[in-house]
């Protein structure tokens, strides 16, 4: 262990040794996160030869384990190697790149698309790029952490509204100062409540006061839309959103994300973007199985119509049992709990009957909103949506969630 710096004053390092919480629920096996699986086959997963129902990913279409998209990763391993080891602005551009953004760009609507490494590094690159110093980027509350970081980075204004709630869009957009320019960036789906952005209304309202609108995709692409093409086809506004924005690590069964809308746009963009000029780009195996995975996308739409049947089963199952799941309009479904300790004892108790859902405590949701949030897959069974509801029926029962 590295020794304390003998010069007298406050040590940076003090704030680390009164995080205790963490330590504590690991000692007390409760601990929720950074979970090792042994083994992840897409909708069950294995723990310590413990074996569970996985209903916290979003692996949405279930594409993780198509043998097309194995096979284009694999194929791309032998043809390309594992690594570009440069960016995308130097010597990290394959032609793999630049064919997967021109099919992107296709399948969502606009003129061009820019390929990043992350979804979080798409996010801070184009709000970084896009907001300046002197202009103001306006966020839902609710938005991702990755829309609140690039707004910091940008060192533009920052202004928010309440979740969802256009009378006070309206608001923040009156006292915004039109001299400015001004961005306004929503999820398409919230990744926790799983509800849909009211894109009809924030068109009308960033055409009123002269704002460029931004969505994020990331929870909608595979999931919203005619092809699956998110939330802008989904309203039919292709058109009318400026910047659409999605990520791999989805329905996209990869690593990645992109940003597309007009080809000046994504130009600037691309020579402006931090988080993409300074970072290595995606490997080849990632950018091949994100194409296999659109590609799917298209030719097979018996996924997404398979995914929405669980979902709405799922959602209706839970209520009649008489859980909480709040306003989901997607396959994300929230089971709202409220208190932080017993949220954390009813993950534990579905993880040992072998269910895994994923427990989210503030600061990702306000203190008194804490929820467990399950999320479904295509490939998901009936015979395992079965036992999944028969255990959280019974779990509910047993912690006085539900009294039917």
């Amino acid at each position: 262990m590295a020794s304390a710096p003998t010069w007298p004053g406050q040590d940076i390092f003090a704030k680390v040794h009164t995080f205790t919480q963490a330590k504590e629920a690991m000692k007390g096996g409760y601990y929720p996160y950074f979970i090792p699986l042994d083994e992840n086959e897409g909708t069950e997963v294995t723990y310590k030869g413990h074996r569970l129902i996985m209903c916290g990913s979003n692996n949405y279409l279930g594409l993780t384990t198509h043998p097309k998209v194995r096979e284009a990763a694999i194929e791309a391993i032998r043809k390309y190697g594992t690594s570009n080891t440069g960016s995308r602005f130097l010597n990290g551009t394959l032609r793999l790149h630049t064919e997967l953004e021109e099919e992107l760009a296709d399948f969502v609507g606009k003129e061009a698309a820019l390929v990043f490494s992350t979804g979080y590094q798409t996010n801070l690159g184009t709000i970084q790029a896009i907001v300046g110093r002197q202009d103001i980027v306006i966020l839902d509350k609710d938005d991702h952490a990755s829309i609140v970081d690039g707004a910091i980075l940008s060192q533009g204004k920052i202004l928010r509204f309440r979740h969802n709630d256009m009378q006070d869009l309206e608001r923040v957009l009156q006292k915004a100062d039109a001299s400015r320019g001004r961005l306004v960036v929503v999820d398409g789906v919230y990744s926790m409540g799983g509800d849909i952005a009211p894109l009809h209304e924030l068109v009308t309202l960033c055409k009123k006061y002269g704002a460029r609108l931004m969505v994020d995709d990331a929870h909608s692409m595979g999931v919203l839309g005619p092809q699956g093409n998110g939330t802008a086809a989904h309203f039919g506004l292709t058109d009318e959103v400026d910047l659409i924005m999605s990520t791999f690590s989805k329905s996209f069964a990869s690593l990645g994300g992109f940003i597309a809308g007009d080809y000046d746009v994504i130009h600037y963009i691309q020579h402006f973007g931090r988080s993409m000029i300074f970072s290595a780009s995606i490997p080849p195996a990632n950018a091949a199985a994100a194409r296999a995975a659109l590609q799917i996308m298209k030719e097979e739409p018996e996924r997404r119509e398979r995914l929405w049947q669980i979902a709405r089963r799922m959602k209706r199952e839970f209520t009649n049992m008489g859980f909480d799941t709040g306003n989901s309009e997607t396959p994300i479904i929230p089971i709202i709990i409220g208190n932080d300790m017993l949220t954390v004892y009813v993950w534990k108790y579905l993880f040992d009957e072998g269910v895994f859902v994923n427990p989210v405590l503030p600061p990702a949701v306000p203190p008194d909103k804490c929820l467990l949030r399950t999320s479904y897959m295509a490939t998901h069974t009936d015979e395992q949506l079965d036992r999944v509801l028969e255990i959280f029926y019974k779990v509910g029962k047993e912690t006085g969630l539900i009294s039917g």
